[in-house]
């Protein structure tokens, strides 16, 4: 569980940053949500960094 105030999980906030959220704040509105006491934020913020950077990734293999 990401966010125990809003029950997200991770593969929410993955799917929310592969649909283009690229802050916790935005991955939380994706999600019909919004941030309540912000301990969760860094661990959004590292999956969705995470997920980017495997996007950036895949799209670096593509283009070779």
């Amino acid at each position: 569980m990401v966010c125990v105030c809003n029950a997200i999980r991770e593969c929410d906030v993955r799917g929310a940053a592969r649909n283009g959220a690229a802050t916790p704040c935005k991955a939380y509105r994706a999600l019909g949500r919004q941030p309540r006491c912000g301990q969760c934020a860094p661990f959004a913020r590292a999956i969705i960094d995470d997920e980017r950077a495997a996007m950036s990734s895949v799209l670096c293999q593509d283009a070779a």
